[in-house]
């Protein structure tokens, strides 16, 4: 963005209380660009959405509030983080991930083309490819999805080229698996949690007594599952250079991951060396439709946009969300 500029561009950013989505507003706040968040809070917290942003209480499926926003504020782009994203619920209740991530979403777009917002970026995942036929995963592989939270995803990506093609909207979608790690003011905390690195701390913390692992036979180095972790700040910046690359590109689709997977007991050894705890592990049977290995390239957009990853090492990974988590229960203490 051009810092003479006289006044900066807008961004909505959808979901901005949560987790990644309050991270992304912070760093783009920080980096010059004016931020409205619309979240409904069911997840998101108003603590976590930055003190300089402007904030709608809403829902991304209410047309009156979206016109409302694009009507009194000139929004220039759109970062649409506001999903439910747990891929085991999903295959329970199929309906609330269709009608939050996907009509949610078309709405949404509906009135992005309304009030003729050019820029989309999509926060997408790579739960689109299933069962991976190769690791690591690339951009041009086939959507095999397992669950159905990866399919209202995929469909809101089938969504996204029918309205670059008719609408000529420019957008980008960006698959990765699990975000991690903290900022000094942001972290992760779901309700319930399910996340392996929040999960793993709790009991570091006290909070529960041990951590599942679910499946020890798995084709892999020690026989459970690898997983691709991304720092939430690694995260924002790759959200943030595709925002600008946009308003030369006309679509962008990348996968992100840092380069290398890590297995559970990594995972929770890495968390025993930070924290000091022995972390009590419980062996459980596999969980149904857990693959292997599952890790995203992220080659292509760092050939195209240059992105690195600034904090790739698990255990950078793991120490900045063992600092947040500890602050959390000091500030809770207090």
């Amino acid at each position: 963005m051009n810092a003479l500029s006289s006044s900066p561009e807008r961004v909505l950013v959808t979901g901005g209380a949560g987790y990644i989505g309050s991270t992304v507003a912070n760093e783009l706040l920080r980096r010059g660009y004016a931020v409205t968040v619309l979240d409904n809070l069911s997840h998101g917290k108003l603590s976590a959405i930055p003190a300089a942003a402007q904030v709608v209480v809403g829902d991304v499926a209410d047309t009156e509030i979206l016109d409302q926003i694009f009507a009194e504020s000139k929004i220039d782009a759109v970062m649409h983080f506001a999903a439910l994203i747990e891929a085991g619920e999903s295959m329970r209740v199929p309906e609330r991930y269709f009608r939050v991530n996907t009509a949610s979403a078309l709405t949404l777009l509906e009135a992005i083309v309304r009030h003729k917002v050019r820029r989309f970026v999509f926060s997408s995942t790579a739960a689109l490819f299933g069962n991976p036929e190769r690791t690591p995963i690339m951009e041009e592989d086939p959507f095999r999805p397992t669950n159905a939270y990866g399919e209202s995803k995929l469909l809101v990506e089938q969504m996204l080229a029918w309205f670059h093609r008719i609408h000529g909207l420019h957008y980008a979608c960006l698959r990765y698996f699990n975000a991690a790690g903290a900022t000094e003011t942001n972290g992760e905390e779901h309700e319930p949690e399910s996340h392996l690195i929040p999960l793993t701390l709790q009991v570091a913390l006290g909070k529960r007594q041990n951590i599942k692992i679910f499946g020890t036979d798995y084709p892999t180095p020690d026989g459970t599952c690898v997983r691709d972790y991304i720092h939430v700040l690694d995260l924002a910046e790759a959200h943030i250079l595709v925002l600008e690359a946009l308003k030369t590109k006309d679509r962008l689709k990348y996968n992100l991951g840092n380069g290398r997977g890590f297995s559970v007991r990594e995972v929770i050894d890495t968390a025993r060396r930070v924290t000091g705890h022995s972390i009590p592990a419980e062996e459980t049977a596999r969980r149904d439709g857990d693959p292997a290995v599952l890790v995203a390239s992220s080659e292509k957009i760092r050939l195209e946009l240059g992105w690195r990853p600034r904090f790739p090492e698990l255990e950078t990974i793991v120490r900045t969300a063992w600092h947040w988590h500890q602050s959390r229960v000091t500030q809770e203490t207090r």
